[in-house]
């Protein structure tokens, strides 16, 4: 039963790595690529399950409403590049991050206007309900083996988009001299605005995803924004790669933590203390971890060269 419930918990943290992947991915892009701090990002995210949500309970669909997640947030992606933060590349970090601030509280307040301050509710599709045995006795969501096959093959797709396509070649060469591809003849306002939807869209089907699994509602992208950051931090700014190991690390961290430290403070200092103590510092640790990588690695496990 304990080797079960390892395993259960492991997958669970494989899960919520890859969930937070997507949100890193989008978020390194932008920042790897453009320099922008853009802590709207997690607004985006929330856009993405709205937007699932929204559509499936009009349509009965739930397959619509993750297409519905992706072109929304695309579209709000790209629409706030072009009008607000195009207007940031030459500024100051601070000045990104107050324009992006604000950001965050008019997507809340318009979020709150279109659909209540009440959440709303995502159901699994049918094709996806109940659990599946895996080796080991271990039953096991379907749903949950679905969100992290498709943290996977997003992944997978971003690196081969990244490696081996004219687009990737773009991003990556305007990640290391932008005024040199722009001296080249390269369109730098639509590829920032391409980066900038690709990681927006990203962020809305992380969103859609985790939207069946929890509540949808206004605020949800904020704590997941956090997360997302110290996921590049720990993985190297700009780096895909990074960004992945960082993810699945945070997350299978972050939920074994909370498994096995009340359990081992368990037989040390009795359950009643335990509880309390060990979620603490379970909620402290991947910031311990952030802490730790960067003494020994200040740019991060995978730092993107330039």
């Amino acid at each position: 039963m304990q080797t079960a419930l390892l395993i259960e918990q492991l997958l669970n943290g494989l899960q919520f790595g890859v969930m937070l992947f997507l949100m890193a991915a989008g978020l390194t892009l932008i920042f790897g690529v453009m320099g922008l701090i853009n802590l709207a990002h997690g607004s985006l995210y929330m856009i993405g399950a709205f937007a699932c949500a929204g559509v499936a309970a009009a349509t009965g669909s739930f397959w619509l409403g993750l297409l519905a997640s992706l072109a929304a947030a695309a579209a709000a992606g790209a629409i706030v590049e072009m009008t607000i933060i195009r207007r940031l590349y030459g500024r100051d970090h601070l000045d990104q991050v107050l324009a992006t601030f604000a950001l965050i509280l008019i997507f809340s307040e318009g979020t709150a206007w279109l659909f209540g301050s009440f959440p709303l509710y995502l159901d699994i599709p049918p094709l996806l309900q109940g659990a599946v045995e895996l080796p080991g006795g271990v039953r096991y969501p379907i749903y949950r083996l679905a969100i992290i096959g498709v943290g996977i093959a997003a992944a997978f797709g971003l690196y081969l988009l990244i490696a081996r396509t004219r687009l990737g070649m773009r991003i990556r060469a305007g990640e290391s001299d932008r005024e040199m591809i722009g001296a080249l003849g390269v369109d730098i306002r639509s590829l920032y605005t391409v980066v900038f939807a690709l990681g927006a869209a990203l962020a809305g089907l992380a969103g859609a995803m985790v939207g069946a699994l929890q509540s949808v509602q206004v605020g949800m992208g904020e704590p997941v924004l956090i997360l997302a950051f110290v996921i590049i931090v720990i993985g190297g700014i700009g780096s895909i790669k990074g960004a992945f190991v960082g993810a699945i690390l945070v997350g299978v961290t972050d939920t074994m933590g909370r498994i096995l430290l009340p359990a081992l403070l368990t037989a040390m200092i009795g359950p009643a203390k335990a509880a309390g103590i060990g979620a603490a510092i379970a909620s402290m640790l991947i910031y311990i971890v952030m802490a730790l990588i960067l003494a020994f690695r200040p740019q991060g496990l995978f730092a993107a060269r330039g």
